[in-house]
């Protein structure tokens, strides 16, 4: 694996993270957990790819089809 994947979990986190905090310093705590969940689900959509490529490339090497 290489660092882009965290690289780009990082990015959306940092980003993410400011709107949370822009969004609830203005009054708006609601759109700031949405921002937050939708972030959250992004990531993780994110990493279920990065794991599905993981195990690919796992029964490619050992041959396990």
């Amino acid at each position: 694996m290489n660092i882009d994947l965290i690289l780009k979990v990082a990015g959306i986190g940092f980003i993410v993270a400011v709107l949370a905090m822009v969004l609830d310093g203005i009054g708006k705590k609601e759109q700031a957990h949405f921002v937050a969940l939708t972030g959250m689900i992004v990531v993780l959509t994110i990493l279920v790819q990065g794991v599905y490529d993981l195990f690919t490339l796992v029964k490619s090497v050992f041959k396990l089809y």
